[in-house]
């Protein structure tokens, strides 16, 4: 349903997308994750015929976004990281102007306004003024506008921006329903945002890919250093420095202090998984202290972003040496 390849983009002398490629299957929803000024926005924009690629094309629905444009924006949904609405004008009056916008017919007006009215709850606001409202309402004004028509493809830059915690959960339960009714394409710099909504994530920094794979296939592939929780009863120093003599340990660090009495966590971080642990196991049992748990740890979100991340860095710099 998207398809994107070898796309690069400059604004001048500045790359702020290079040589990406990726592809999202019709009903999928898609996480576009990386820090501010990776180049997340400029793709979507791309994608939506805003922008024209330097290099490479992007298709949306078999059209091509430089050459089809027209074609392309109506069989998309966008919901900007800035939406625009007329604060001026009540709610049912911006959907009825965006729905005349679209040359809709009268019949079909009137159904698809009252689905986004349901589907983006927003019956309790109908007839308030835009500019009246909350963070939260607003944003769900700007998702009704980009749903009224069916799309066949929604494009929704930082979705949650801004918002209170409650009214992310909303939005967030709002995207989730779309799940195989419309492709979508989510983009956001907001590691819980992927995991809670995607089924899958392309990971992008500096305008390139980092990495494109389900989270937990992601987390799986740069286990590389490996990290294990070791409850023990014993002295804590003595704990910490038997742990860090144990083959394989490259470092060991206090978990959250001592649990209770000569209770201690650590977390020893590692290259090598279950051999270490053995090792481990051996060397506290060997000490005569109790030992209480040792298991492996996984790798957090924040900690698979960081490692992709700097992997990348250090690949760049390594090229351009």
């Amino acid at each position: 349903m998207i398809e994107i390849e070898h796309l690069s983009k400059y604004f001048g002398a500045t790359c702020a997308v290079q040589d990406v490629s990726f592809t999202v299957k019709r009903g999928e929803v898609i996480g576009l994750l990386g820090p501010n000024g990776s180049g997340k926005t400029t793709i979507m924009r791309v994608l939506t015929g805003f922008f024209p690629p330097t290099a490479g094309r992007a298709r949306v629905a078999g059209y091509d976004a430089a050459e089809q444009s027209l074609a392309l924006r109506r069989r998309i949904g966008y919901l900007p990281e800035n939406v625009v609405l007329y604060p001026d004008m009540r709610v049912r009056a911006f959907l009825e102007f965006c729905a005349a916008a679209r040359r809709m017919g009268a019949d079909r007006r009137r159904e698809r306004i009252a689905a986004v009215i349901h589907d983006c709850g927003l019956s309790e606001v109908i007839s308030r003024l835009i500019g009246t409202l909350s963070k939260g309402y607003r944003q769900r004004v700007g998702l009704a506008q980009a749903l009224l028509h069916e799309p066949e493809v929604l494009i929704l830059d930082e979705p949650t921006v801004g918002l209170d915690p409650r009214q992310i959960i909303e939005i967030r339960s709002l995207i989730r329903g779309l799940r195989g009714r419309t492709t979508v394409l989510l983009s956001t710099h907001i590691l819980p945002e992927v995991s809670m909504t995607c089924e899958r994530v392309v990971i992008i920094d500096r305008g390139r890919i980092v990495a494109e794979d389900t989270a937990e296939a992601l987390t799986r592939r740069v286990e590389g250093e490996n990290r294990t929780l070791v409850r023990v009863e014993g002295p804590l120093e003595d704990v910490r420095a038997v742990l860090s003599a144990v083959p394989g340990v490259e470092r060991v660090e206090v978990a959250d202090g001592v649990a209770s009495g000569r209770t201690v966590e650590c977390i020893a971080h590692s290259r090598s998984g279950e051999p270490v642990r053995k090792a481990i196991a051996a060397a506290v049992v060997g000490r005569g202290w109790g030992l209480i748990e040792v298991r492996p740890l996984a790798l957090s979100l924040e900690d698979l972003f960081v490692r992709l991340v700097t992997e990348e860095e250090a690949a760049i710099d390594a090229d351009h040496v």
